[in-house]
């Protein structure tokens, strides 16, 4: 086949491919053409379908087609709490930057207006419910947060691995996944706490979960996970509206820039008022340390110190060509839900741009934190000798490994139950090279020695 007809031929599965996933998108001249293996992953028939019944409702008038407002979202909030404090009104500014950005750049299909609505109104009534809970037991606030053990790391780089097998260890608070989905309990808590009512927050999670892998089947070799599962507080940054999760789910890319411009210190502090209020609806310890983690560290390593200055860090560091292809492929697969206007170039090229801006700011950082607060760790030693990189961490926290290793082999053995497939995908699905990714990360690469992992990636997540 000459090259004529090979161009011919893939712009011909370009167009079948997008006219049938994403309808009504237009191929520009000259536009990314990939080969048949080079396409990113499809959308779901589930949410053509969910579209299809959406736009009837609201011509119907049986759905809200109302436009994403935040003084309409704040009353409707208000409304259904019965409640008026929100507490720091911070949370404004970013929630006015994100909904600028939905409106001019997100391109919102029914089904992602339907979701962000209900996102929006779940994370503005938990706001007003932890307020309540503030005023009704002020012992929450009191609580203590000391030595937190904080991994960070870019996305897909290992931390997610790193936190779980922490979290083995019963001598560490650490958050579920109902908790990140659902961070406040419901004003009835303290009959659950009684034992008269079943805590409804992990029947809520299990139900969402089940949505969101009809939605996206990948969902389980992207990050597999399940109610009481550890999971990572990026969700109590959601709480004042701030964080790359929305960039992960909606192509909002002047809010990212808005969130990369602002001093986030009070997210953060919000989030710790969030732990306590999660680390005293656990009834656990207050002595007890923390482990967290979420790749949003990487931007905001001076605010995270300044809320919690006795931070123990653990850094997790990966091939960047496997963080950066693993981290467009993760915002693909959520976009497509949410969006029919979606490019997969427009993806790698912001998740390139902003894997790049956590690995300089997370190295400008370092140079002002002690030696003997931080500790590195290789993606690729993990999955060489976990122990004995695991034998290096617990000797930098201070702790015997011991008595944590059964737990931390039963998670090892259950995690391979909940990921059924390894996670794959290519930076070419997403317009990009490995001389891009290379040229750009040089410096991280020179850093912490990654060049022979760049030279010999496998861009495949196993767990």
């Amino acid at each position: 086949m000459d090259d004529k007809q090979t161009s011919v031929g893939t712009q011909a599965l370009r167009r079948s491919y997008f006219n049938t996933v994403l309808p009504g998108q237009d191929i520009e001249e000259g536009a990314f053409l990939p080969t048949a293996d080079e396409l990113p992953p499809k959308r779901t028939p589930f949410i053509s379908l969910l579209n299809a019944a959406l736009q009837i409702g609201v011509r119907t008038g049986l759905a809200d087609g109302t436009p994403l407002e935040k003084d309409r979202l704040l009353d409707a909030a208000r409304k259904s709490a019965g409640m008026d404090d929100f507490g720091d009104p911070w949370f404004e500014r970013p929630l006015d930057a994100l909904l600028e950005a939905i409106a001019a750049e997100a391109k919102l299909n029914a089904a992602g207006v339907f979701a962000a609505r209900q996102q929006f109104h779940k994370v503005l009534v938990d706001r007003l419910w932890a307020q309540d809970w503030f005023r009704r037991h002020p012992e929450i606030l009191e609580r203590s947060i000391p030595r937190p053990v904080v991994i960070v790391g870019p996305m897909r780089s290992g931390t997610t691995r790193m936190h779980r097998l922490l979290a083995s260890d019963h001598r560490f608070s650490h958050m579920r996944s109902f908790e990140t989905i659902s961070p406040v309990p419901r004003p009835d808590f303290e009959d659950v706490l009684a034992g008269e009512k079943e805590d409804f927050r992990p029947i809520l999670a299990a139900r969402i979960m089940k949505v969101a892998r009809l939605a996206n089947p990948r969902t389980l070799s992207i990050h597999p996970t399940g109610p009481y599962e550890p999971e990572e507080e990026l969700g109590l940054l959601v709480s004042s509206m701030y964080g790359m999760k929305h960039e992960a789910q909606w192509q909002v890319p002047t809010y990212g820039r808005w969130c990369e411009g602002v001093d986030a210190t009070p997210a953060y502090r919000a989030m710790a008022d969030m732990l306590r209020l999660i680390g005293w609806s656990q009834q656990e310890s207050s002595i007890k340390p923390w482990i967290l983690k979420t790749p949003q560290h990487m931007l905001d390593l001076p605010a995270l110190l300044t809320v919690f200055p006795d931070a123990r860090l653990i850094f997790t560091h990966r091939d960047p060509k496997a963080v950066v292809g693993s981290a467009a492929s993760l915002a693909w697969n959520q976009t497509i839900i949410y969006s029919d206007d979606v490019r997969p170039e427009d993806i790698g090229r912001e998740w390139l741009r902003k894997t790049g801006l956590q690995v300089d700011r997370m190295m400008a950082a370092r140079r002002g934190i002690p030696a003997d607060r931080m500790i590195d760790v290789h993606y690729d030693d993990m999955d060489r000798d976990w122990r004995g990189t695991m034998d290096r961490v617990y000797n930098f926290l201070g702790l015997e490994i011991d008595p944590a290793v059964p737990a931390m082999e039963d998670f090892l053995d259950r995690s391979r139950g909940l990921k059924r497939t390894p996670h794959r995908y290519s930076l070419a699905q997403y317009g990009l090279t490995d001389g891009e990714v290379a040229d750009r990360m040089e410096g991280y690469i020179d850093a912490f020695d990654l060049r022979s992992e760049l030279l010999a990636a496998r861009l495949v997540d196993h767990g």
